[in-house]
């Protein structure tokens, strides 16, 4: 008597729901590995703009915080001489003739482009200068020793320059050297170092000692518009930073706002795809102290 052996396997039902199932928990997983990357793209990113604003601005506060220093005259305006914040060539020395494009500007100074990613406002300029008179060196911004009792001025200057591409901008200083009669050095201008990478926006306020209880802050073009010029005790400074890594399929936010006002990223796919932030700093002038005196 012959045994008939029968080989058993899946119905065509039972491979569907196999299919389904394995298709399913494939999504799944494919679903949990997206959103653990999109989140480690947005903390990569954000510790990206934080470091950058963090060392950025902490190294330009120390620059800015010295501005003044060695100078005699501690009113500063648009008029002292070597001023530590410098808005016109009587700021920089007598015999001087620098073009008014290595000053302090702001949106809206005569002749004055700034660099920006944000829609219809241009970015600012700040140039400020010192004498060593410490008993140690310092350094300039671009990493140049100053060295203690030398005679020369040093000025620097804060600006928005493009670096690999017309969306790629960046804050950068360029240090150099002005004699007491306000001869300026060579290499004053230039492109100068990268201060911070990934920089949008790049505003300054000028903090002025209006009367003994109040303090204005003011653009560049609107303070030496001024016929009484009120002197710069204090200066402001706001920037927008962006990451080096884009986020995956995600667009950031595209309004900020920057020293009390609103601003909205150009209109650009390529830009948007970024993670960005908006920092303020406010900086007083060590060697900017104003005498306030009143009669009862």
């Amino acid at each position: 008597m012959s045994v008939v052996s029968r080989s058993q396997g899946f119905t065509l039902i039972e491979l569907m729901i196999s299919l389904v199932l394995g298709l399913l928990i494939s999504a799944a997983v494919l679903q949990v590995y997206l959103i653990n990357t999109r989140t480690l793209t947005v903390q990569q990113s954000a510790s990206e703009v934080q470091d950058s604003a963090i060392f950025a601005l902490q190294s330009i506060e120390d620059h800015i915080r010295i501005a003044n220093l060695g100078n005699p005259i501690t009113n500063i305006t648009d008029g002292t001489n070597h001023g530590g914040i410098v808005l016109t060539t009587t700021n920089l020395g007598a015999s001087n003739a620098t073009d008014s494009k290595y000053f302090t500007n702001s949106d809206g100074s005569a002749g004055w482009v700034g660099l920006s990613n944000i829609d219809s406002v241009t970015s600012d300029q700040l140039t400020i200068q010192y004498n060593n008179i410490t008993e140690g060196s310092l350094f300039d911004c671009e990493g140049t020793e100053v060295t203690s009792g030398t005679d020369d001025w040093v000025v620097e200057r804060y600006f928005i320059r493009e670096d690999s591409g017309p969306n790629d901008l960046v804050l950068a200083c360029d240090a150099g050297r002005v004699t007491d009669v306000g001869v300026v050095s060579e290499g004053f201008y230039g492109n100068g170092t990268v201060v911070a990478t990934g920089i949008d926006q790049f505003k300054v306020l000028l903090g002025a000692q209006t009367d003994i209880n109040n303090l204005t802050y003011l653009p560049a073009n609107i303070y030496t518009q001024l016929t009484d010029k009120p002197s710069i005790t204090t200066v402001k400074i706001g920037v927008i930073v962006r990451s080096n890594t884009p986020l995956i399929n995600t667009d950031d936010k595209l309004t900020f706002t920057v020293l009390g006002k609103e601003q909205s990223l150009i209109a650009d796919a390529t830009r948007a795809q970024f993670y960005r932030r908006s920092y303020e700093s406010t900086i007083l002038l060590r060697n900017a102290r104003v005498m306030l005196v009143t009669g009862l």
